[in-house]
């Protein structure tokens, strides 16, 4: 292995990804000698296989439904199909100007960029297409993959995960999708627009278990109204080939078949083979420890994004690869609070939510200390005008602050920006009630919920 000792980088990089590129880019505006080593895009799989690609493929599927459904607004129009292979060229554009913006973002901060499979050598060193890159600090960025189930192989052809999901060449009559978190429910979502006929296997008690339950019951109404059936509360059993698709048995019993079989049970860390238990790394079941600042348990070596057991979102992976580069370049940081990320399934409805749910208030809190408001967003101008249906929901520590703002509708992804202010400033449902939200808009809705809640409702019942 030749060693380049003529350069030592203060900061070495493995894996280009979310976390990988947001902390080279903002160490190098800090003045750090950064190299980035990614063994095949830069922006990961956000960017290239996950995100970016599903929104673009849940926004063609809403223009299908909008053309489907065109005559209640008033407007004839015809809906004639899907052209997947034109649906890909949308998409693929779509990822090709932001992927060169980010090449361009990466040239012009002066990061040495490095495209090889990287393997870290030493605490202070990572080895990539037979060159040793020495570094100060090493940051450990290798991201996730798709996960499947014991005794489930994932074929690409009946069998697929989201990633050849996002590349299939056709709209499949029929598809089972297993799993009902929001790889599940996106992908349930889009294909009903496009026309499939979808059943979704989830073996928790509800769709989107992690949310809270009242959103979880709202987009369960929303996808049987849509059409899309699924079976709650008893797990997978097995799978096998029929002559025409694949056929999935439940614990119970129950089968169900399809074309393909999408499996949706969530993403793992990549780490293995990449020298960093031969470092000294400690692991747990594949996911790199790591303490609120992101380090490791070897002082030159720290760790971000899907590769470390925080949430698996792109705007985590930004933030906690921002707060690597700032603590290396001397600056303070603040570990990031968890709960006050917003987090987004951007089905049709749309979930989107952040603080803590209602269930959880009252354990951290105590059950009597806690109180919920529901605003239907039927009372919302600007949403009867969409025709959506769905709810805000607040929960507030009894006359306290508002821990946990619950979303469901279309474009409430828009909205949580507001909420993630609400939730981490604290606010008081009366000082978030004296604030003027424009009229129409879905974000008064907001507002009009903290009014509610503050004792003084306008558009909504006492």
């Amino acid at each position: 292995m030749a060693n380049d000792a003529s350069t030592v980088f203060d900061l070495v990089i493995l894996g280009g990804g979310s976390g990988g590129y947001a902390a080279a880019l903002r160490g190098a505006q800090l003045g750090l000698d950064v190299a980035l080593i990614e063994k095949g895009k830069v922006g990961g799989t956000c960017l290239h296989n996950g995100c970016i690609p599903t929104k673009a493929l849940l926004h063609a599927g809403e223009i299908a439904d909008q053309a489907r459904e065109s005559e209640q607004f008033g407007v004839k129009a015809t809906f004639e199909g899907i052209d997947i292979a034109a649906v890909h060229k949308y998409k693929d554009d779509v990822i090709s100007g932001l992927y060169k913006g980010l090449q361009g973002l990466i040239a012009s901060r002066k990061v040495t960029y490095i495209e090889g499979a990287g393997k870290l050598s030493s605490p202070t060193s990572v080895d990539v297409n037979g060159q040793r890159i020495q570094g100060r600090h090493v940051l450990l960025a290798t991201g996730s993959v798709p996960k499947s189930l014991p005794g489930l192989e994932i074929d690409g052809n009946r069998v697929i995960s989201s990633d050849h999901a996002l590349k299939l060449d056709r709209v499949p009559e029929s598809a089972i999708v297993l799993g009902g978190g929001v790889i599940g429910v996106e992908f349930a979502s889009a294909w009903k627009s496009f026309g499939t006929d979808v059943t979704v296997i989830e073996g928790m008690k509800h769709l989107v278990p992690v949310e809270d339950e009242n959103s979880s019951k709202l987009l369960e109404r929303a996808f049987r109204k849509r059409g899309i059936k699924f079976n709650l509360g008893t797990f997978f059993d097995k799978a096998e080939y029929t002559q025409n698709g694949v056929k999935v048995t439940l614990a119970d019993g129950k089968e169900f078949e399809a074309e393909v079989l999408l499996v949706a049970v969530g993403r793992g860390p990549v780490s293995q083979g990449l020298g960093y238990e031969e470092a000294g790394v400690a692991t747990d079941r594949g996911y790199v420890l790591v303490d609120e600042y992101m380090r490791t348990n070897v002082p030159t070596v720290s760790a971000v994004g899907d590769l470390v057991p925080t949430l698996q979102l792109a705007h985590v992976g930004f933030a906690e690869g921002i707060l690597v580069a700032e603590r290396l370049a001397g600056l303070k940081v603040v570990p990031v609070d968890y709960d006050g990320v917003p987090r987004v399934t951007y089905c049709h409805p749309e979930v989107a939510s952040v603080g803590i749910t209602e269930a959880k208030a009252k354990e951290v809190y105590g059950a009597d200390k806690v109180v919920a408001l529901k605003y239907n967003l039927a009372g919302n101008g600007k949403s009867k005008i969409l025709k959506t249906a769905g709810e805000i929901k607040l929960v507030q520590v009894k006359d306290g602050a508002v821990v946990g703002v619950h979303m469901v509708g279309d474009r409430m992804g828009e909205q949580v920006g507001e909420a993630q202010l609400i939730y981490n400033w604290e606010a008081l449902p009366a000082e978030v009630a004296q604030l003027i939200h424009a009229h129409p808009t879905q974000n008064e809705a907001l507002g009009e919920a903290h009014l509610a809640l503050a004792g003084k409702p306008l558009h909504s019942h006492d």
